[in-house]
């Protein structure tokens, strides 16, 4: 069946007449008329008697009036409830990230996100490993490395920024020809930052090795040596300086990906929007503090 053609009689019933259903549907009055008869050709079935000066209903015209008039009735209820799933997103919203990252800066705009749509339903994975989006382990995945493979919308958020760290104690008593470092151990030893520990190294030896980046950084507050860290992490701790190793500093690429098939979805694509606005907030907040 065509559906127009239906909502086109649909207009003429309640309105009583060609002229006013074309004034409802803004189209021609001559629009109208045909869309009623390739409607009656199709059901096979008279739905206005037309003898006279004045169109009027066939009984068989009522009944099938009363019908569309409940369709149209249930087309506003739809349009309604996507109206109201726009202005208030519900469902479980799932980002996998680093960690640490993750904590110092995801988890304040994914809580404001959630401030302003309450039926939305956060869950924050903090992890290393590259999540599965194609299996649904996570619907939106931050990422140091950019993916390869997949169907994914892979959009660049910004620049993660490494330095070495230590507690200051520790180099006034240490000679740099004998400093120690402090790294992951697997399988993280081949992240591209622990590469250029090493190099920095040159033999001097990782001595200090652990899991994640929170007790890297509480290693080195307590003097067990030099360690690469993410510059993020060492905000506003005044028991740790920067190591100024001939100018030393070392950039990763922050990746945001999703799977194409469900970018467009709104709570996924509103989620993406808060976290890029977040981050360039961030980023003018940092450039504006340096100068």
């Amino acid at each position: 069946m065509d559906w127009e053609s239906l909502r086109h009689f649909s207009a003429f019933a309640t309105h009583g007449s060609l002229t006013g259903a074309a004034r409802m549907l803004t189209v021609e009055h001559a629009t109208v008329a045909r869309r009623i008869a390739a409607l009656e050709e199709y059901l096979q079935v008279k739905l206005v008697d037309r003898r006279g000066r004045r169109l009027m209903l066939t009984p068989d015209g009522e009944r099938i009036a009363a019908i569309a008039r409940g369709m149209d009735s249930d087309a506003a209820t739809i349009e309604r409830a996507a109206a109201g799933a726009r202005a208030e997103l519900s469902g479980k919203i799932t980002i996998s990230a680093p960690p640490a990252f993750a904590a110092a800066r995801l988890a304040a705009p994914l809580a404001a996100l959630r401030r302003r749509h309450p039926g939305l339903e956060i869950r924050l994975i903090g992890e290393s490993r590259s999540a599965a989006l194609e299996r649904r382990e996570a619907d939106i995945a931050l990422r140091l490395s950019r993916p390869e493979e997949g169907e994914f919308t892979i959009t660049k958020l910004g620049v993660m920024t490494f330095h070495l760290y230590a507690n200051p104690t520790y180099l006034e008593e240490t000679p740099e020809q004998d400093w120690t470092f402090i790294g992951y151990d697997e399988p993280m030893t081949s992240a591209p930052q622990q590469m250029k520990l090493r190099e920095i190294a040159a033999g001097r030896p990782v001595a200090f090795t652990a899991s994640t980046i929170e007790i890297q950084l509480a290693a080195t507050r307590a003097g067990a040596g030099v360690a690469i860290l993410p510059e993020f992490t060492v905000e506003g701790d005044t028991a740790l300086v920067r190591v100024n190793a001939n100018g030393f500093v070392f950039h990763r690429d922050i990746w945001l990906a999703v799977h194409s098939d469900m970018k467009a979805a709104t709570g996924i694509r509103i989620t993406i929007e808060a976290l890029k606005t977040a981050l360039a907030e961030y980023r003018t907040k940092k450039a504006g503090g340096h100068r």
